[in-house]
C-alpha cells in the first residue's frame, strides 16, 4: 500500500496488482494480522440493529471473524476461490460467494452492514459505492478499514521501507465514496501484534510488491530484512516482538433509496476526520 488508504493505481495496474492475491490463501491467513475489536465496535455504535453483514474483499476472513463472532448472518465475498476456501475452513458458518465490491452478487437491500477491510484500494470506488449502496438497506453502514504498520514508530518506519510495504500514513487521506453515502467519519486505533523475526520474514511474502517481484528482488528484500532484524536491531531467532499497527476505520451511512424508504435513525456523534 501507499498511504493510509493503499496505493493509487489506474484500473489496469490495480487489476494486475490485485491478481497477486488470487493464490496463497493459507500463507496469507498465517502471516497477516487481524483487526482490533474497537474497529467493529465503533462501526456499529449508535447504529440500528444488524442482522445481516457483508465482508467484501474478505480474503481469508481476518475481519470476517469479528463479524461472525456477533452472531449475525454473514456473507463473505472475494474474487479468489483460494482465499474463500481458507475462509470456509476457518469460519464454516459464514456464507461465501465469488465476487467483488463492484459486483457482489447479493440481492438488493439485503444487508445492514457492509465492510471492506484492506480492500477498497483495489476497487473502482465509484462502481463499488454504487454496488454497496444497492445491497445495503437504507441507512445501512459502509465500513472501510485499513491496517498499516505504525510508521510513527521509527524502527517500524524503516521496516516498512525495507519491506516495500509503503505504509506511510497521510494525515489528509480520505477514502473516495460515492454520493450514495453520507456522514463519512473515521476512527484511529493503535494496537500491537506479537511476532517473531521469522514471522516478519514470512509477512513480507504476503505483500503485493513481493508477490509481483522477480526472484532477484525477492532475495534482496529478504537479505535486507534479515540484516535489519538480526544484525542492526540485534534480535534473536524466535524472540517475541511487539509490532505496532495503526488501524483506520471509516464509516458512512447509505442514503435513502429512490423508493423513498426512510433511513434508520443513527447517532454517530461528532465525526473525526
Amino acid at each position: 500500500m501507499a498511504g493510509a488508504g493503499g496505493p493509487v493505481f489506474d484500473s489496469e495496474r490495480r487489476r494486475e496488482m490485485a491478481a497477486a492475491f488470487q493464490q496463497g490463501g493459507e500463507h496469507y491467513d498465517k502471516v497477516r494480522p487481524g483487526y482490533p475489536q474497537e474497529s467493529l465496535d465503533w462501526l456499529v455504535d449508535g447504529a440500528g440493529p444488524v442482522n445481516d453483514a457483508l465482508d467484501v474483499g474478505a480474503g481469508t476472513g481476518k475481519y470476517t471473524q469479528l463479524l461472525a463472532a456477533r452472531g449475525w448472518r454473514v456473507t463473505a465475498v472475494d474474487p479468489s476461490a483460494d482465499m474463500l476456501g481458507q475462509l470456509q475452513r476457518n469460519l464454516p458458518g459464514v456464507t461465501t460467494l465469488p465476487g467483488t465490491a463492484e459486483n457482489a452478487g447479493l440481492a438488493g437491500n439485503s444487508v445492514d452492514l457492509a465492510v471492506a477491510a484492506q480492500a477498497w484500494h483495489w476497487c473502482d470506488p465509484v462502481a463499488a459505492s454504487t454496488e454497496m449502496a444497492r445491497v445495503l438497506r437504507p441507512g445501512g453502514v459502509l465500513g472501510l478499514v485499513w491496517n498499516q504498520l505504525d510508521v510513527s514508530v521509527p524502527w517500524v518506519h524503516r521496516l516498512a521501507r525495507i519491506m516495500h510495504a509503503g505504509d506511510v500514513h497521510k494525515p489528509d487521506f480520505r477514502p473516495h465514496v460515492g454520493p450514495e453515502f453520507r456522514g463519512l467519519a473515521s476512527l484511529e486505533s493503535r494496537w500491537q501484534q506479537p511476532v517473531t523475526p521469522e514471522e516478519l520474514l514470512d509477512l513480507v511474502k504476503s505483500r503485493s510488491y513481493y508477490l509481483k517481484a522477480n526472484d532477484a528482488t525477492r532475495t534482496k528484500v529478504q537479505g535486507n530484512l534479515r540484516w535489519y532484524l538480526f544484525e542492526h536491531l540485534g534480535h534473536l531467532p524466535g524472540e517475541e516482538l511487539a509490532l505496532p499497527y495503526f488501524c483506520q476505520t471509516w464509516r458512512a451511512r447509505a442514503c435513502a433509496s429512490s423508493t423513498g424508504t426512510p433511513p434508520r435513525s443513527y447517532d454517530f456523534g461528532i465525526p473525526k476526520f
